[in-house]
């Protein structure tokens, strides 16, 4: 029988949520399987992956073959490096101590560049809040400035304005008078 380990979707649209399981190659996607691994959530971020690494790692070892996105995930919980550090040892490459070694330092370094990315998440969505606060409070500070410029009192732009209009009048009647007594000779003419 072909086995396969793939992922079996669960949840609503939109929402996917996923078993990750070990399954007879020719059964449907959210059909019968022989045994669950784990279970993998792309919707948060960075997504979540839980996994039964010794159970993977035996199955992998004894022939399943993953699925694309199977292969992905078993490959960055370390599954498949495992089968390589297995394959080492069996041909007489490696010992054990040394592969449980290598497979530490890679744990180490994989777990630091988790940590690193929750951190760089962390601290830009901080950054984010402070911006956005930052602008609520300009927005707010204009709000109020407006408010206050309209509910000033209303006297004083009256008087302003009526100051301002006189001269202007006095202008346009002035200019007028020489342009009717030209209209008027012309006339008399």
């Amino acid at each position: 029988m072909a086995t396969k380990i793939r992922l079996q979707r669960f949840g609503k649209k939109g929402k996917p949520f996923y078993h990750v399981v070990v399954a007879d190659s020719r059964a449907p996607r959210d059909g019968k399987f022989i045994e669950r691994l784990g279970s993998y959530n792309p919707n948060t971020n960075p997504a979540t992956i839980e996994l039964n690494f010794d159970k993977a790692v035996k199955w992998v070892l004894s022939g399943a073959e993953p699925t694309d996105t199977a292969r992905a995930i078993l490959s960055y919980k370390g599954v498949l490096y495992k089968k390589h550090l297995e394959g080492g040892i069996k041909k007489g490459a490696l010992t054990q101590e040394q592969a449980d070694a290598k497979f530490a330092t890679w744990l180490d370094a994989k777990a630091g560049k988790i940590a690193g990315k929750t951190e760089g998440l962390a601290s830009s969505k901080a950054e984010a809040r402070k911006a956005a606060l930052t602008a609520e409070a300009k927005k707010n500070e204009e709000r109020a400035a407006a408010i206050a410029a309209k509910n000033a009192p209303v006297a004083e732009e009256v008087v302003e304005e009526a100051t301002e209009e006189a001269p202007v009048v006095e202008a346009e009647a002035a200019t007028e008078a020489p342009a009717e007594e030209t209209q008027a000779e012309d006339k008399a003419e």
